[in-house]
């Protein structure tokens, strides 16, 4: 079969299992080599090597250079929402660490929250906030820097409250009206907004009512290693090295705020980032000239110290190693590394689609089975792939979503369940995918890599698992015009 606008033949069986096997290998090789540090390169390399691999096939087969190096263009410009974001939040990081805002929501931290409920109280604080504002990137980008920080002062896992703050953060972005995600999946399936949402109910309350409690079974039965013993030295030295102010949380305030009101998310952070300077500068100038690390120059040394926080971070010097490596985070090179893992898996994902490898993969996937069981375990498994293979979540939605509805019709299913698994599977696997933009920017911003996080993300383990057990079981599984679908919705 031959593409008439770019003249490219279909990809043969041999060229699809070569593709994936080689980049599979080379990506699990990576990580078999450098552990959670392969994202600091290694992956990076077999995403490209897995690109060059199907654009090669892709010549093989008539596709021209231009064409295809057109499509990774393209393909990397779609990212570039994302990349402008995790920029802006490197300079957010560097901004609440030098103004002290950072610092001041682990000193409060530490005085509210038990540790004996740490994990489950993140995991539903996290789901609240995310609900309300719409957004899982801003709920990590502010409420959890503070968190991951109060736990590895507490002395509890960062990996597990990493995976409670994700876990909450995107209960609440596919739950909420005011998500992306959320309003994308129906928009694909031409499904109501409120009516998905209220058929997500169903698999996404015993998701979340299940992992909190694991988590409440792991803050229970595993307490902190350190406990309380270092936490009155902690709060001292904060104390000691920050001017510890209410004031201070203004901020994360801001940022909930805009992001409320819809402001653009890259408007919302740069907005929060400003006035964490503005705050470095009235509350904390011995911080920030210290940062500046230079004679005295008057007003400019301050400009100096702010304008080194936004493009490299801050440095801590505390005399305490644990909040030291805590509070020495941010600017907009850390997040250089990051950006190139999402270049690299968008490139990789544009040249699998153009060369047509990503779509006979959807057709044998289709071609598994017959049920309502086998349609929404391939529907889930194809968002999966996308995840992995394309690299973005957006992908994982529109493309699994255009590829199955005319299936989903063709056997008398209402498309609000395909709305529903695109969700289930699509939005909440992505951050489990380290070269994913989700999987990259929540271990940039959390500080914990993804490999590390990902066994205790236990909502966005479980949500897919449950989304195919109600397909094999027919369990709230709507057909079309059912009097259930027309009357309630659900």
């Amino acid at each position: 079969m031959t593409n008439s606008e770019s003249g490219g033949r279909e990809p043969s069986v041999a060229d699809v299992i070569f593709a994936l096997a080689s980049t599979t290998s080379l990506l699990a090789l990576s990580v078999y080599l450098f552990g959670s540090d392969s994202s600091a390169g290694a992956s990076q390399i077999a995403l490209v090597i897995g690109a060059i691999t199907s654009v090669l096939i892709g010549v093989k087969n008539g596709f021209s250079w231009k064409i295809l190096e057109e499509s990774i263009i393209k393909g990397i410009a779609v990212a570039l929402p994302a990349i402008l974001i995790l920029f802006s939040v490197g300079s957010l990081i560097g901004a609440w660490m030098l103004s002290g805002t950072v610092p001041t929501m682990i000193y409060y931290g530490l005085m509210l929250l038990d540790p004996a409920v740490f994990y489950p109280a993140t995991c539903v604080i996290c789901a609240i906030t995310a609900v309300s504002i719409g957004s899982s990137w801003t709920v990590a980008g502010t409420l959890g820097i503070g968190l991951v920080a109060v736990a590895a002062t507490l002395g509890l896992s960062v990996e597990i409250t990493a995976g409670a703050i994700i876990s909450g953060a995107y209960f609440g972005d596919k739950m909420s009206p005011l998500s992306d995600s959320t309003n994308l999946a129906p928009a694909v399936t031409g499904v109501d907004l409120f009516t998905h949402i209220r058929h997500m109910v169903w698999t996404t309350a015993p998701s979340i009512t299940l992992a909190v409690i694991i988590f409440a079974f792991i803050s229970w039965f595993f307490p902190a290693a350190e406990g309380d013993a270092n936490l009155e030295e902690n709060m001292s030295i904060l104390q000691q090295t920050f001017d510890i102010n209410l004031v201070l949380l203004l901020p994360v305030v801001l940022v909930v705020y805009l992001s409320v009101k819809k402001i653009p998310a890259v408007a919302a952070i740069l907005s929060g980032a400003l006035l964490g300077s503005i705050l470095a500068i009235i509350y904390q100038p011995d911080a920030v000239r210290a940062l500046a690390g230079s004679g005295d120059m008057g007003a400019v040394i301050l400009v100096k110290g702010i304008w080194i926080a936004l493009f490299d971070g801050y440095v801590a010097n505390t005399g305490n190693a644990t909040l030291d490596n805590l509070l020495s985070r941010g600017g907009m090179s850390s997040m250089l590394h990051t950006v190139w893992l999402i270049t690299a898996a968008m490139a990789y994902g544009s040249a699998m689609e153009k060369t047509g490898i990503l779509g006979r993969m959807a057709d044998w996937l289709l071609s598994v089975g017959n049920s309502t069981g086998a349609l929404i375990a391939s529907t889930a498994a194809t968002c999966l792939g996308m995840n992995i293979l394309a690299g973005d979540q957006y992908i994982s939605i529109v493309l699994p979503g255009r590829m199955y509805k005319a299936e989903f019709e063709k056997r008398g299913l209402d498309a609000k369940n395909l709305s529903r698994v695109l969700e289930d599977t699509g939005t909440i696997t992505s951050p489990l995918v380290p070269w994913n933009t989700c999987g990259a920017y929540m271990a940039a911003t959390l500080g914990v890599p993804t490999l590390a996080y990902l066994p205790f993300c236990f909502f966005n383990l479980i949500n897919p698992v449950v989304t195919i057990i109600y397909g094999f079981t027919n369990f709230k599984i709507v057909p079309i015009d059912s009097l259930d679908s027309v009357v309630s919705g659900i």
